[in-house]
């Protein structure tokens, strides 16, 4: 089934997230991304400037070959940015796995990723692979597109989020399970106990969501 993410990474972990260092209130909006050959180009909004020379406040990033300026309209910049692809971070880790990227926008507190996979295995994919990478995503937002009666990602918190998603792609509920306590501590960089008392915690507020939402029939 398709599947929707919304996934955070620090901003200072993404290239071009040096330009809030020099100007903060600026907000940065992915315009559209193009896979080249040995290359990713990203064309981004940058939002809440009157500076000059706006390419001179993107100080230099590794990876980044060339950036600069397609359009202008007042405080708005079309910047045109592009940098090798076997530099790691969110947006190659994009390409490489073919996995859709819906809208991105950056502030200085952190870059915000909606995402879209044909099945929620394509997330889990993405997400394993930035955990390869050492990238810090954070999963804030899961939804399948088939409309559902009860939105209990939003009774959850990230963690438990995290943890179930996870547990679930794994096979951890299926019995017998396909994956220990221990294995998925090592993917989320926590212990076996921290996991379990997630995912407890995690089943009793999606279990306690539905049944009190259930009316008996005497």
């Amino acid at each position: 089934m398709a599947t929707e993410a919304t996934f955070t990474v620090p901003s200072d972990e993404f290239p071009l997230g040096t330009v809030f260092k020099q100007l903060p209130n600026v907000t940065v909006e992915l315009e559209r991304l193009v896979p080249a050959q040995g290359v990713v180009i990203p064309y981004f909004w940058v939002r809440g400037t009157e500076v000059d020379d706006i390419v001179g406040a993107f100080t230099e990033h590794p990876g980044v070959k060339e950036i600069r300026v397609i359009d202008s309209v007042e405080d708005e910049y079309l910047l045109r940015v592009e940098w090798t692809i076997d530099y790691d971070d969110v947006l190659t880790v994009l390409a490489e796995t073919g996995v859709p990227l819906i809208e991105a926008t950056g502030t200085d507190q952190q870059w915000t990723f909606e995402i879209r996979g044909d099945a929620r295995s394509d997330i889990a994919a993405f997400q394993r692979r930035c955990r390869e990478l050492d990238i810090p995503v954070s999963l804030t937002e899961l939804h399948a597109l088939t409309p559902v009666e009860k939105p209990t990602e939003a009774i959850l918190t990230d963690t438990q989020l995290e943890a179930l998603v996870l547990a679930y792609d794994r096979g951890y509920f299926e019995s017998p399970r396909e994956v220990t306590l221990e294995a998925l501590g090592e993917e989320l960089g926590i212990s076996q106990q921290a996991v379990g008392s997630r995912l407890r915690g995690g089943v009793k507020q999606v279990l306690g969501n539905t049944l009190s939402a259930t009316t008996v029939r005497p």
